[in-house]
């Protein structure tokens, strides 16, 4: 009864995985480098898809001792329900929240970062935020200290201008390492935390 519900989702998952890998396989044959990022299906994907097993996996399980004969589900297995579904919570959660922040903070954001030509910009809503290199005061470099959680891989930067401007680039738009390097000319303060909360 407990699969009931798990087997379609992995199976949806299963397929979506793969369409967004043969998609991209075939656009990387046929389309041009970009050095455009924002936030993708594909990336979103790769970032939730442990998450979500773990929150679905320990979640189905009380659908199915809830749905049983009345009075079936022995106070043991409820315990057990019960402690499968913390450590559920206490995998999947913590990602699934850093997930839903850091698309708040840049489901509108475009990053264009060309190293060979020299070029930084970002969008917000569709309109550039004007600053040169030299306009960024400080560079906060925001990485996760444990690797082995579902969390470590939201990591973020933020861009501390001389104006007073914050701009936040989250791991959902890109991999933050290259930008990292373009921008080692400016003061950076690298901070290792257990969650990465912009």
């Amino acid at each position: 009864m407990k699969f009931v519900l798990l087997r379609p989702l992995l199976e949806v998952l299963a397929v979506l995985a793969l369409v967004l890998g043969v998609a991209r396989w075939v656009a990387g044959w046929f389309g041009k480098r970009t050095h455009t990022y924002r936030l993708t299906a594909a990336r979103q994907l790769r970032l939730l898809a442990w998450p979500l097993l773990a929150l679905g996996t320990g979640l189905s399980v009380v659908p199915a001792l809830a749905m049983g004969p009345h009075g079936s589900a022995s106070p043991l297995e409820w315990g057990l329900a019960a402690a499968l579904v913390a450590v559920a919570l206490a995998l999947g959660a913590p990602a699934a929240v850093l997930h839903l922040r850091y698309w708040v903070l840049n489901h509108a954001t475009v990053l264009v970062l060309q190293p060979q030509e020299n070029r930084l910009e970002v969008y917000q809503h569709g309109q550039r935020q004007y600053f040169e290199r030299r306009d960024i005061a400080r560079v906060q470099r925001v990485t996760c200290r444990t690797r082995a959680t579902f969390w470590a891989p939201y990591n973020y930067v933020r861009l501390l201008l001389h104006d007073g401007r914050e701009i936040v680039l989250t791991s959902l738009l890109a991999d933050l390492e290259p930008l990292t390097v373009f921008l080692r000319s400016v003061p950076t303060d690298r901070r290792t935390v257990a969650w990465a909360w912009a």
